[in-house]
């Protein structure tokens, strides 16, 4: 009945092989991060044959089974035949007789792993009274006749399910391999050596998936496919969520009703063992699309009070006999919020009154069933204003919908017997921008968020909004994964978990290549979301727009060179989970690139201008064809209407209609006349880099490049521009004969681009600067300064990061010096953030420091002039998840008293909107150096649970960009 009470143990795992990985073992197909149990291509192996040429070992089940567990077996059976094996049977009943026997049973029903137990060929004591724990062993003459067995035992009947399904993901079938079409290599052999033992269990005892805002694609898909979302469809669902160890679903609610719209729906999930549950808004397992079509009046509870009552005890009823975790409490109609005030004493009756239906309609008492109140926006404001909840409901905590966590548990909260759980986005509808279309989240941002989750104890259940499923396949896995054993996967094994994951979908030999460009291209989207973009959303300034297109569109180069190598078998999977992706992603942020030059050029007279307006219409078009592909192409049509989410043309937090091209300018450009006839004037123009202004323009300023520097050693550029049809020639000179052009000139049919570099060794020392004469058409002349700094130290080498440009910019994790007392320590959480990485405090829920603690970074720095100085610190878009003022840290220089920052001081809606589209926060500080050259800034650790990514000192150089610009030279050796 309702056994989901029990809480789960931490996670045991015994390895007693003393296999290594090696030339046989299974390469790119082994469980993400977990030590091999088989051996490929090597039939004469010692231990027990799963199969070779010609033989297939039995595949036993207890009689007294439940169904779920005979249905994974099956698809043992199937996932073995998958892989090569033939003639696989699966028998249930106990008088099997052979060589090699997998025998799988659930402890407690009286079978094969009781006896096994009772006889001491197995040790069951680890397993017993725990939470899907499951055990995979092999026995030596296990049973009369049986000469060897390979046991999977559970716990409980989804600990033997899970131990199955490990079992078939070990041999080289992954999770998605219906869900994504990944292929499965053929084996000639697969043994299981001798002396294996591995027993697991989860951490977190409700690990699940929401499928959430499901039109239009995911919707239209099942439709097609399936006639809806029914139980054909959610049997999928339901295998892929069990291949991949979770337990729980919020099912799809937008426009369904999941017991409603098939009453086969809650059987299956029941006979699968899923445990449901419903939305955040949805109490009492009642979905809110059956109030639309069977409610009657008011979704008002001080207006309507027995019509909800008998409707949510219909929903009880519904699923009396169903594992379940029961919503509590309610929200307004529509996921809205219930009313303009925070009423507690109503909300605190409508829960006392939906715990007496559970006891009137399931006849046991509350407690003995698992609840939840979901802390969702407004309804945490309930609970920070003083509702009280029986002790026996858990807690959700909520992020904000944008991947960082409102609140986590206190340390009187974690006491609670109910415990607490998170409820997390990687897809969301709302402000201050929906985000639908594709995968944005980075893993190591999950980690981070759930990382302190578990460290505050936020860790029964974890339940994530994956949208329309597809294609969030790579964070959803994670999320799943790390819910599983968060201690397993600290930070420093982050890169090797997508390496993994790439190796057991595509094989070792692109495996490396494939994890990075995952990787960059979920970096790439976290900066701004695909519906955030826009012409102007990357700065001209440190050149940054074109470093990210550039960037984009290189590594899509990368990914369909890597497409180019898959054998046939790979390529859609690869479309799927990797190519779309990249393309498409490179694709939108090219065209709002092409739409900023366009606008730009307009201004400027250029000819390209036009040419800018059709690669705009070129790259949306390129996504229109990349979802023909993605619905046409792929496995044969088979997912068709999964990438028809709109994603161009946002004005608003909602979705647009259709998709809308950026609008564009077209200029007239007079075309050359015939022969004889009068031809249209050359008309030259010159801009540089880092400046929208170009020459010639009424009362504009000389024009100047950016300073070259010595020990930035970055050429700058020139550009000349055509403004007519008609081309000419141009010729470039310098009056300083270490001032290195790329080209003197040419012919400029439309653009020009000119390096423009410095002979480091031959030009003076100090600060100097040349000058260009860029020549044109009828006598058309314009200088352009050249600035340059080359320094020499005078007191000897600089050591350090040192300023260019006016601004000194560091990363996070470039510092010089980190110090922290005992008990705590520094760590970077490797590929996190916008650029590099980010540097954070552990133990995760330690107690808040002073500057006297001395926990802190350094950072060495050497700057051109004293004075006054402006730092921006960059910090993860952290919440404040614990009561108080707000997190702090402090900054200083040198021996100066540090300056305190409360990070969360801005508590205004505004605020919030700009760090989460941003996806970074920003703070600034301003200090009075009395010396130039070197100086130490220090970073000052005061709250935990705050992520650093980028220091930024602007000593009057700084210019405005999106990420800032790229980190000042090091000069020395680094640390």
């Amino acid at each position: 009945m309702h056994n989901s009470t029990r809480r789960p143990q931490r996670r045991w795992r015994s390895l007693a092989l003393g296999l290594l990985l090696s030339a046989g073992a299974m390469s790119g197909a082994l469980a993400i991060g977990r030590a091999p149990i088989v051996v490929a291509d090597q039939p004469g192996a010692d231990g027990l044959t799963l199969f070779r040429a010609g033989y297939s070992a039995t595949l036993q089940v207890d009689a007294g089974e439940s169904a779920g567990v005979a249905r994974a077996a099956r698809d043992l059976q199937k996932d073995l035949e998958r892989v090569g094996a033939s003639g696989v049977q699966l028998k249930r009943d106990a008088a099997v007789q052979g060589g090699d026997v997998v025998l799988i049973g659930t402890l407690g029903q009286g079978g094969a792993i009781d006896r096994l137990a009772a006889a001491g060929k197995i040790d069951v004591a680890s397993l017993r009274g725990k939470w899907e724990g499951y055990l995979i062993q092999v026995v030596e003459d296990p049973l009369p006749g049986v000469q060897r067995a390979l046991v999977i035992a559970g716990s409980d009947r989804r600990g033997t399910t899970f131990g199955i399904y490990e079992l078939s993901e070990q041999v080289g079938v992954s999770p998605w391999y219906w869900w994504a079409d990944v292929p499965t290599v053929k084996r000639n052999a697969i043994v299981v050596p001798a002396g294996t033992r591995v027993t697991d269990a989860p951490v977190v005892q409700y690990r699940g998936i929401f499928l959430n805002d499901e039109a239009p694609a995911l919707s239209n898909w099942a439709k097609e496919r399936f006639g809806g979302l029914n139980h054909e469809f959610y049997e999928h669902v339901f295998e892929l969520m069990l291949r991949m160890k979770a337990n729980y679903l919020w099912p799809a609610m937008w426009n369904n009703a999941f017991y409603d719209d098939d009453p086969q729906n809650g059987k299956l999930a029941s006979e699968m063992g899923i445990i449901m549950g419903t939305s955040h808004h949805e109490p009492m397992m009642r979905a809110q699309q059956e109030w639309q079509r069977h409610g009657k009046g008011a979704w008002d509870y001080q207006k309507n009070a027995a019509t909800l009552e008998r409707f949510w005890a219909g929903g009880l009823r519904n699923t009396r006999s169903y594992d379940k975790v029961i919503t509590l409490a309610m929200r307004g109609d529509g996921d809205e919020p219930m009313s303009d005030d925070t009423n507690v004493a109503l909300l605190e009756k409508i829960v006392a009154r939906q715990r007496a239906l559970i006891r009137q309609e399931l006849g046991v008492a509350p407690d003995q069933v698992p609840q939840l109140w979901a802390l969702y926006k407004e309804v945490q404001d309930y609970y920070e204003q003083g509702m009280k909840v029986p002790d026996d409901v858990l807690l959700l905590w909520c992020d904000d919908n944008w991947g960082n966590i409102r609140r986590l548990p206190t340390p009187q909260e974690r006491k609670r017997v109910g415990g607490a759980g998170i409820y997390y986005h990687f897809d969301y509808v709302g402000g201050p921008r929906s985000y639908k279309w594709l995968n944005v989240t980075q893993i190591a941002k999950v980690w981070e968020q759930m990382h302190l989750a578990h460290g505050y104890g936020a860790n029964r259940l974890w339940i994530v909004n994956v949208g329309d499923l597809k294609p969030m396949e790579v964070p959803t896995e994670f999320f799943l994964t790390y819910a599983w054993n968060p201690d397993a996967w600290p930070a420093e094994r982050l890169p090797a978990y997508l390496r993994g994951w790439a190796a057991r979908e595509f094989g070792a030999t692109h495996a490396a290549d494939i994890a990075d460009i995952v990787n960059l291209y979920t970096r790439y989207n976290a900066r701004r979301r695909p519906e955030q973009l826009e012409p102007g959303t990357y700065s001209h300034h440190y050149n940054e727009a074109e470093r990210v297109v550039a960037d984009y569109n290189a590594l899509a180069v990368r990914a369909q060179g890597i497409a180019d190598q898959l054998p046939a078998e790979a390529k859609d999977a690869y479309f799927q989970l990797v190519l779309y992706p990249v393309r498409a992603a490179a694709a939108a942020n090219d065209m709002y690139y092409a739409a900023y030059r366009n606008r730009l050029y307009a201004a400027q007279g250029r000819v390209t201008t036009n040419d800018m307006a059709q690669r705009v219409r070129e790259q949306f078009d390129l996504n229109l064809a990349l979802a023909r592909q993605y619905h046409q192409d792929v496995a044969g049509g088979k997912w068709n209407h999964m990438m028809s989410q709109t994603k161009f043309g946002y004005t608003g937090w909602d979705q647009p209609f259709r998709d809308v091209v950026p609008a564009v300018s077209q200029i007239h450009i007079p075309a050359p006349s015939a022969a004889g006839g009068v031809q249209p004037a050359s008309q030259m123009g010159v801009a540089v880099e880092g400046s929208e202004i170009a020459w010639p323009k009424f009362g504009m300023k000389p024009l100047t490049l950016p300073a070259l520097d010595g020990y930035e050693k970055k050429a700058r550029y020139v550009e000349v521009f055509n403004r007519s049809a008609e081309p000419f020639d141009v010729t470039v000179t310098a009056d300083q004969p270490w001032v290195k052009l790329a080209q003197r000139g040419g012919r400029v049919e439309k653009d020009l681009r000119i390096p423009v570099d410095i002979d480091w060794a031959r030009a003076p020392a100090g600060t100097s600067s040349a000058q260009l004469t860029i020549a044109g058409p009828r006598g058309a002349k314009v200088n352009v300064a050249v600035p340059v700094s080359n320094r020499r130290s005078p007191g000897g080498p600089l050591v350090g990061h040192v300023e260019t440009g006016g601004v000194v910019a560091i990363e996070a994790a470039h510092y010089t010096r980190a110090v922290a007392p005992a008990g705590r320590r520094w760590l970077e959480i490797p590929d996190y953030g916008a650029t590099l990485s980010g540097m954070t405090t552990l133990p995760a829920a330690a107690a808040a420091l002073e500057v006297r603690d001395g926990m802190r970074l350094e950072y060495q720095v050497n700057l051109v002039k004293p004075g006054t100085v402006t730092v921006q610190a960059i910090l993860a878009p952290t919440l404040k998840f614990q009561p108080g003022e707000g997190f702090r840290y402090a900054i200083s220089f040198d021996d100066e008293a540090p300056q305190v920052v409360n990070v969360h001081r801005d508590a205004s809606a505004q605020h919030w909107e700009t760090i989460v589209s941003d996806g970074v926060a920003k703070f600034a500080t301003t200090h009075t150096l009395g010396g130039k050259g070197p100086h130490v800034l220090k970073f000052w650790a005061l709250d935990p649970g705050l992520v650093l990514q980028k220091l930024v000192v602007d000593n009057g150089g700084l210019q405005p960009s999106y990420l800032g610009p790229p980190e000042s030279p090091y000069a020395g050796v680094r640390r």
